[in-house]
């Protein structure tokens, strides 16, 4: 029997309003080896829901985006139950003030998310899925509708830094839609697809922790990804992995030939 998706989601809200509202302004921030940043909000949401998991459900194994990598590869490599922990999705927004972060958090089970919650503590919106029973939006089903205009009047939601060169050259110059936006946090970016917010979306390389709640809260709501190689996003490996989504399956699929025509 799988964990109590309320009980998860719950702790997770909690967690967050303790450990990363308070610490918004005013945070210790340090650079990890990888060159990304580090706040006391993300070791200390980190600790508390490690902690939390491993004492309601000692059975199921634990990952998270503050482990070191060959830990995290070991992991995904032997455990056939894996939480997958971003604590902090957003940190750079997060350190400076900019007020769009979320913590994601991910039941992985023989290589397939299971349960998903993403949680944005300023909004108090806590995004929810489970296999095969849907997503929500605090409590009220997702449902992914169709776009009535077309794609050159679209709201794309797009992270050019990550694309390959042709392909943000083209954008840039000569965009398809109408406009673009650029959150700073891939969790929330795969929730507000999944809820409507924003047309297209498009990221060249995500971490399985910025993937792995959202792909499935995305799926669950009837939305549309895919790699910009035409695979499904998730997998249950550190490889990093492109995204190419729309809530409105037909309107993806545009977008999708859009993106292959002009790699």
């Amino acid at each position: 029997m799988l964990p109590n998706l309320y009980q998860l989601a719950e702790a997770v809200r909690q967690a967050a309003l303790e450990e990363i509202v308070p610490r918004l302004f005013g945070a210790q921030v340090a650079v990890k080896q990888d060159g990304s940043l580090v706040t006391e909000a993300d070791l200390a949401m980190n600790q508390r829901l490690s902690t939390w998991l491993q004492q309601e459900w000692p059975e199921i194994q634990f990952l998270s985006e503050e482990m070191e990598s060959a830990e995290q590869e070991k992991l995904l490599s032997t455990a056939d139950l894996l939480w997958c922990l971003d604590p902090l999705d957003g940190t750079s927004n997060f350190a400076a003030g900019f007020p769009l972060f979320a913590t994601s958090l991910a039941l992985i089970k023989q290589g397939q998310v299971v349960l998903a919650v993403t949680y944005d503590p300023i909004r108090d919106e806590l995004f929810t899925a489970e296999l095969g029973k849907g997503a929500w939006l605090n409590g009220q089903a997702l449902h992914c509708h169709a776009i009535d205009f077309p794609m050159k009047k679209t709201v794309a939601l797009v992270d050019f830094k990550r694309l390959p060169d042709k392909l943000r050259e083209t954008l840039a110059n000569h965009p398809p839609y109408g406009s673009q936006r650029n959150l700073g946090t891939c969790a929330l970016e795969w929730a507000w697809m999944a809820a409507n917010r924003g047309h297209l979306y498009l990221h060249g390389g995500m971490k399985i922790w910025d993937l792995a709640a959202g792909s499935l809260i995305l799926s669950e709501a009837g939305g549309a990804a895919c790699t910009l190689q035409g695979e499904p996003v998730f997998k249950a490996s550190m490889q990093t992995r492109s995204a190419v989504i729309s809530p409105d399956k037909q309107l993806f699929q545009t977008w999708f030939a859009y993106l292959q025509d002009h790699q």
